[in-house]
């Protein structure tokens, strides 16, 4: 077996034992899992530089990453199912988005584990290091992985600051860069574009330098808004490509491993479900490409594989000198094939599916895909399900489906929203995107979890369509939004290209930096009806029983340049008026609050009836998560990212939310005697 050892560091009980339900107590368990690969196995050719990597005495390929664990201390009461987190960036985000949890790198407190769903449903919940250009800080998980000494190849590194700024580092935010190898190299060039779609333009060489090996001075500082672009050459790549392997053999590690190797599992799984969120979701997406859901002794590792939010990108996940949380649209990552089923490009002739050698072999894991609104308004949601002229719906494999959580954002949103994207420091034009489709994801795990167990169809896929009229270019919704007073609507919508990095890209490496650009795909988004709110995919609460117009998209803040391009990732709340004398000194075309709903309680009518739709669609579980122990309210500030908020504050914040906008009911009359 690959992954070969598990060292425990620490070994403890959560929560001091207070049980989850059913599931009872849960302990964590923290160390290092090592791995060992077989470099000349069939399905490793795929790993880029693997045959460069330095051997052990057995001619096997040694690593190892950082490993956590929550399970129920006793095993018996657990449902037998592993979900493997993948890390975000190094970050465990599985509790954030199940459970409504904050997102900690050590769940400690009630508040850690918010709502227990996935405790109270007794799964095995892991994490494995698998970037190796994660720094270990504040808790990040990451992967040691050999280099390939001896190879150099070029780098390219993009940024876009939201403040001035003199030096930044060759690197996307926190990671550790790959080094110049020459920091005079006269082959170096920076480039400039002033918004999305402007063309480049070079920075002379003699206004910029390496002022080390890992960052880069401009003279004159760098400008908020502009996109920035640096290629240089670099020497002794990593080998990216083991991350995929850590996952897999993590995977097959706690599945299979005897108790001899340190398994704290052993014996106690039957089904193993993957799960990535954005970055992470991507990578599935590459892992899938590549084939690599099964072990090297030839058994399928996982049940299902869950990509969320990751639109139809992959990444820079097994290429030289590959930076694993790049994210910018010309790059690797964007290249076809977008759908599982295999399609054509018939401008380039190509032929291919994402499941595509998954198909040949023949069995293959239940996949299901998630994405909001965010990644079709980015230019690529509609890809996974649509052919790239954009002519034509796509057939899903039988064992697929495709879920657009309509008039929702990158993650899910929560009352009130951050002032900025607390990742980035991005604000945004209008307040963000307050829709919480948590219940939904919740939801799609269980019937994942039935589909696979007990052969329980999932709800049919549910996306924007071309056959019935739901897909729609983003521009053709402009008209609507210009008429809401206040609103900025996108000048610049982003669209994938056809990407040429030259010809020895299918072996991991890219010679031709930048790439050349050839012509756009097709791509589209959700119509909406009149309120601006999506009619496709799946509807949450919020827009069923809707006080405002929820979208995927919000233009970047003037103060932090660029207006007219979109924040990445965050959408808008754009709330309703309160009654009609509001909405005509506006001009506001949508029915006021109180036009809609004679009351508090009518509005709560219509909040419960649109739940129980859901319900009855599977698309909501009719238990609502209850909270762990003590854990306190889920509120928008994470910790580590923002500071926690006063009790005052958040009763400041809970009279500014939407709900505050609801007519009140009227009240009963007041007596004047008696008791």
């Amino acid at each position: 077996m690959a992954a070969t050892a598990l060292t425990i560091h620490t070994r403890s009980l959560v929560l001091d034992g207070r049980p989850f339900g059913a599931a009872g107590a849960y302990e964590k368990i923290a160390g290092t899992l090592r791995f060992a690969v077989d470099p000349t196995h069939r399905r490793h050719a795929a790993i880029t530089d693997l045959d460069r990597a330095p051997r052990g005495a057995d001619g096997r390929v040694e690593f190892q990453g950082d490993f956590y664990l929550l399970r129920p201390a006793d095993p018996a009461r657990g449902n037998r199912r592993l979900l493997l987190d993948v890390a975000n960036r190094g970050r465990k985000v599985a509790l954030g988005m199940f459970n409504s949890a904050v997102r900690v790198p050590d769940p400690t407190t009630a508040e850690d584990f918010g709502n227990g769903f996935l405790m109270r449903h007794g799964f095995v919940v892991a994490w494995i290091g698998w970037q190796h250009d994660v720094p270990r800080q504040d808790g990040l998980m990451a992967l040691d992985v050999p280099r390939a000494a001896g190879v150099s190849g070029l780098v390219r590194c993009a940024f876009r600051p939201n403040a001035p700024i003199d030096v930044l580092p060759l690197a996307d935010r926190y990671h550790i860069p790959n080094p110049a190898a020459d920091l005079d190299d006269p082959a170096a060039h920076l480039s400039m574009r002033e918004h999305g779609g402007a063309p480049a333009t070079a920075i002379p060489r003699a206004a910029w330098r390496f002022p080390d090996a890992s960052h880069i001075r401009l003279d004159g500082g760098f400008l908020p808004g502009r996109i920035y672009e640096v290629i240089y050459r670099a020497s002794d790549p990593p080998l990216v490509g083991l991350g995929l392997l850590a996952v897999r053999d993590t995977s097959a590690f706690l599945r299979w491993a005897p108790p001899a190797a340190g398994n704290p599992c052993a014996g106690d799984l039957d089904r193993v479900y993957v799960f990535g969120v954005s970055q992470s979701g991507r990578f599935l997406r590459h892992l899938l490409y590549l084939g690599l859901d099964e072990a090297e002794d030839g058994r399928l590792v996982f049940d299902a594989v869950v990509p969320h939010v990751a639109g139809a990108r992959r990444g820079e996940f097994n290429l030289r000198f590959g930076q694993p949380s790049l994210n910018a649209q010309a790059s690797v990552g964007s290249l076809f094939p977008f759908t599982d089923a295999v399609d054509t490009d018939p401008v380039t002739g190509q032929r291919d599916g994402l499941l595509a050698r998954l198909a040949a072999r023949g069995p293959a894991p239940k996949i299901v895909t998630i994405n909001t609104s965010a990644e079709y308004w980015r230019g690529d949601g509609s890809l996974v399900h649509t052919d790239v002229e954009g002519r034509r719906d796509v057939a899903l494999p039988a064992g697929a489906r495709v879920y657009h959580f309509a008039g929702s954002q990158h993650t899910p949103g929560a009352l009130p929203p951050p002032e900025a994207d607390p990742n980035t420091g991005g604000r945004g034009r209008h307040r963000f995107n307050v829709v919480d489709y948590a219940p939904l994801l919740r939801a799609a795990l269980v019937n994942l979890d039935r589909w696979v167990s007990e052969g329980v169809e999932p709800p049919p896929s549910a996306v924007p369509r071309l056959a019935d009229g739901t897909a729609v270019r983003g521009e053709e919704t402009a008209k609507l939004f210009q008429a809401i007073p206040g609103v900025r609507v996108p000048e610049r919508l982003a669209r994938p290209a056809r990407l040429d990095f030259g010809p020895e890209l299918a072996r991991g490496v890219a010679g031709e930096l930048p790439p050349k650009v050839g012509a756009r795909f097709a791509s589209y988004v959700s119509a909406v009806d009149a309120d601006g709110n999506e009619v496709a995919g799946v509807r949450p609460v919020e827009l069923a029983a809707p006080l405002a117009t929820f979208t995927g998209w919000n233009p970047r803040h003037p103060e932090q340049g660029a207006p007219g391009d979109l924040m990445q990732m965050m959408g808008s709340t754009l709330p309703f008026a309160r009654t009609a004398a509001e909405r005509e000194r506006a001009g506001d075309p949508r029915p006021a609050i109180a036009e809609r709903y004679t009351s508090r309680a009518a509005y709560l009518d219509a909040v419960r009836a649109a739940a129980e739709a859901l319900v009855a669609a599977r698309h909501a579980l009719a238990r609502a998560g209850r909270r762990a122990p003590g854990a306190a309210p889920r509120g928008h500030r994470r910790r580590g990212l923002a500071p926690r908020a006063s009790r005052r504050s958040r009763g400041r914040w809970r009279s500014r939310s939407l709900r505050a906008l609801l007519p009140r009911a009227p009240r009963p009359a007041r007596r004047t005697g008696g008791r």
